[in-house]
């Protein structure tokens, strides 16, 4: 196990930006306001020739009364738990705060070993104006630039040694070929819910509010006993009711995540009516070629028409992806997730499924028979062979003479016979038809 480092310190004092610059990527959201980072974010990173394990944290500020402020404070206080170390990152530009002691008085109670660092210090100048901060009665700061990279190396050099000794060597990455699993939603879905089950504590925090999560939080699960990178995702509304700053960067981190995973969960509130932006969520899945689960989440609220009546609404809108299918469950209770993480599972396999050419062909063949192309424009298609070209998502190519008189609707019937008779479910079925090249 690599050392786990936590980055604390309370709002808008610079702890993503030290975070991305220590992860070495834009891992986490930074924007000149506070309250942006407020789940824990988990990094892989390389200081000073150690391995070590990030965590970037909300902004702690104990007297808050404000619901998603307790919540910032239990992931603090966890976070300081898991930690072998402590990084608390304070404002060099403002004296100390209220915030401030708190959060000294908490890390003294933790018996951690701690750093205190004074960011914005981005020159000589501002350097001395942070001096103001030992008051706070702390041995010492380090005065750094988090944005600039000023007085890292020796913040680096002193936070390595205060970890424990390595204990051999470095093992292999072991999330590295872990199925990616993504939640994706409008806001207040209950994505975070759905998220904490599966994972098995609080990892996000939830709030009847919507837009709470501003930004993605991955943690390792293990669903129906095979192990995966779970993602929670920020909300998406529709383009027109995105704001600028903020929600902009949370929406695409949500659809960058997307384009990751091999499993995507679309989660809908079952309480409202199925909704257009859904459809766009599934179809934005369905076009980067991700295996698609529709979630209908808040079940326990429903009664047994009722759950009748969205299940049908759900097909009736997604009726562009009828390979995609719902599952009713409720992340208050646990209805449904055992049936969802079996689907997640199976989902995954198929979107690694790979079918030899051998056992495809003798399928293809006994197609053709039962259902040979029609003529089209003049031309009657005739099929080769078939061959498996890529997995996830799955890719066939069937060479033939006239690929532009294969008509689309006999396109879609292929693609459905091999998605039916090769256990392609939840998946989207790509075939390509190709001409044989002339000699």
């Amino acid at each position: 196990m690599t050392p786990i480092v936590a980055i604390v310190g309370r709002p808008n004092v610079g702890k993503s930006t030290l975070f991305n610059r220590f992860a070495g990527q834009d891992l986490a959201i930074v924007f000149d306001e506070p309250g942006v980072t407020r789940e824990r974010h988990y990094a892989d990173a390389h200081l000073h020739g150690r391995d070590i394990t990030l965590i970037d944290t909300g902004g702690f500020d104990p007297l808050s009364k404000d619901p998603l402020g307790v919540g910032i404070v239990r992931h603090v206080e966890a976070a300081i738990a898991e930690a072998d170390a402590i990084l608390c990152i304070l404002d060099g530009t403002a004296p100390p705060t209220s915030a401030d002691r708190e959060a000294v008085a908490l890390l003294r109670r933790s018996k951690k070993p701690v750093l205190y660092a004074a960011n914005k210090a981005d020159d000589q100048n501002k350097a001395l104006v942070a001096n103001d901060l030992y008051t706070l009665g702390v041995d010492r700061i380090f005065p750094i630039s988090a944005t600039h990279g000023r007085g890292l190396h020796e913040l680096e050099a002193s936070l390595v040694a205060l970890l424990p000794p390595p204990a051999g060597e470095p093992s292999d990455d072991e999330n590295k070929g872990l199925p990616r699993v993504a939640i994706v939603g409008r806001p207040n879905a209950g994505k975070s819910s759905l998220f904490n089950r599966l994972a098995g504590e609080e990892r996000a925090l939830v709030d009847a509010r919507p837009g709470t999560t501003v930004d993605t939080v991955d943690t390792r699960v293990v669903l129906a006993g095979q192990a995966a990178i779970l993602v929670d995702t920020a909300g998406v509304r529709r383009k027109t009711k995105v704001d600028t700053g903020v929600e902009s960067a949370s929406v695409m981190r949500a659809i960058r995540a997307v384009g990751r995973a091999d499993v995507v969960v679309v989660l809908c509130d079952a309480t409202l009516p199925v909704a257009e932006q859904d459809a766009r969520l599934l179809g934005l899945a369905a076009d980067r070629g991700r295996a698609v689960i529709i979630g209908l989440s808040k079940a326990d609220l429903l009664d047994r028409d009722a759950r009748s009546k969205v299940s049908q609404a759900a097909r009736d809108t997604m009726h562009f992806a009828t390979w995609a299918t719902t599952v009713l469950l409720s992340a208050r209770t646990g209805e449904g997730v055992a049936e969802l993480e079996k689907t997640i599972v199976t989902a995954y396999q198929a979107f690694h499924r790979r079918v030899g050419t051998g056992e495809l062909n003798r399928f293809f063949r006994d197609v053709l028979e039962r259902t040979p192309p029609p003529t089209h424009g003049g031309k009657a298609p005739r099929l080769y062979y078939v061959t498996q070209a890529e997995t996830a998502p799955p890719v066939f190519v069937v060479m033939c003479n006239a690929p532009e008189a294969v008509k689309a609707s006999y396109q879609r019937f292929v693609a459905n016979q091999i998605r039916k008779f090769f256990g392609f479910d939840y998946v989207p079925v790509l075939v390509h038809f190709r001409g044989r090249t002339k000699k």
